[in-house]
């Protein structure tokens, strides 16, 4: 079966599909803690509330910028690779430039792409004549909202192919909204297909893939500000000479509680409030929730100028300048693509703040809006 058609993952050790499983005494024992102080915790915040909508809108707004990186002592070791681009003998080619930010005309090509290209995407996605799949189903569910803005709250994964496909269009749905003063290189995993991808911040990419708690390993936050919405980014770390890992919802709940930031606290809190029911569980990342739409999944299947019959992934070849010169003049598929999955989620948020942003406007936004 070709990888393509997955747009989720859900974690074992070594990359595979499936519940992750840890054999070691210590580990499980560290994990049933995990899972009875997350529970104290999540019991304590919504003990006395009616609804998320109703609690999170009283929260105030403590560090939502702040980059937090808990790695517990590690930072990312120089890899040996093969540095080369442009070739077809196999993933896990190059890191070039991982962890490095965007130069501002980089930036600025997420930050200032034209609305029109987000009309033009739009309007080819609604009559068919985009190729790759975007997948617009989302569910309902109430806003998480923080200072009287709605959030957008993104689970993910640095190792994660389809986590690294999809932050090209989550950046650029986001601009919509606001703007990052950074952004960072980065790469899937090497077992992962190594496509280039964007990071929040910079990332431990050579953290060791452990699941115990006493290993912690996410980041959270972002460079990111808006008049209209939040973003509460949390993302695993792991090493990507390896496969795709993420550790277990309750050990990461436990390593956002011990960042003490009130904010990713309650948005995890929230994320664990959804987990009842079947159409809104995690089942894999990416899970992102954009206002009051849930996404579990990347909303699109987007590695390159391909078809959903397609094996290979030309992404894997592509250098994020490449990337970037094509969202400046998209002309193909690849670049059409990233940005109509980028107006789903646009969509998503413009029903949850009442159209007020100016993209929400767009004719072709409004109509994807109107989508079941």
């Amino acid at each position: 079966m070709a990888v393509r058609r997955r747009n989720a993952r859900i974690n074992t050790k070594n990359g595979g599909y499936g519940p992750a499983v840890e054999a070691g005494a210590l580990v499980l024992a560290a994990m049933v803690l995990a899972i009875i102080a997350l529970a104290i915790a999540s019991f304590a915040v919504y003990a006395t509330l009616t609804s998320p909508a109703q609690q999170l809108g009283t929260l105030t707004s403590n560090q939502i910028r702040t980059l937090v990186n808990i790695s517990k002592g590690y930072t990312p070791a120089t890899l040996t690779t093969n540095t080369s681009t442009g070739s077809s003998s196999g993933f896990g080619h190059t890191t070039n430039g991982i962890n490095e930010p965007l130069n501002s005309s980089e930036l600025a090509v997420i930050n200032n792409a034209p609305d029109s290209y987000f009309q033009t995407a739009g309007l080819m996605y609604l009559n068919g004549s985009i190729k790759n799949e975007v997948l617009p189903n989302h569910q309902a569910v109430n806003a998480f909202v923080v200072n009287n803005k709605t959030s957008v709250v993104y689970l993910g994964s640095i190792t994660c192919i389809f986590c690294g496909e999809n932050r090209w269009a989550m950046a650029l749905a986001l601009s919509r909204f606001g703007s990052f003063s950074q952004l960072y290189q980065g790469y899937s995993a090497f077992s992962d297909y190594d496509v280039p991808t964007l990071y929040w911040s910079t990332a431990n990419y050579t953290q060791p893939d452990v699941l115990a708690v006493a290993q912690h390993a996410i980041s959270i936050g972002s460079d990111y500000s808006s008049r209209y919405i939040n973003f509460l980014p949390i993302e695993g770390q792991g090493n990507i000479t390896g496969g795709f890992f993420l550790q277990s919802l309750p050990v990461i709940g436990a390593e956002v509680n011990s960042t003490g930031n009130a904010t990713y606290k309650s948005a995890f809190s929230y994320l664990l409030s959804l987990q009842g029911s079947n159409n809104t569980a995690f089942k894999g990342t990416p899970y992102t929730i954009w206002g009051t739409s849930l996404f579990g999944g990347a909303d699109a299947v987007d590695f390159g100028n391909t078809t959903p019959q397609t094996q290979s992934l030309p992404l894997t070849y592509m250098t994020h300048g490449q990337v970037l010169s094509q969202f400046a003049n998209p002309q193909d598929q690849f670049a059409w693509t990233e940005y109509a999955a980028a107006d789903i989620y646009v969509a998503g948020v413009c029903r949850s703040i009442n159209n007020t942003a100016p993209v929400c406007s767009l004719s072709a936004i409004q109509r994807i809006e109107a989508l079941k």
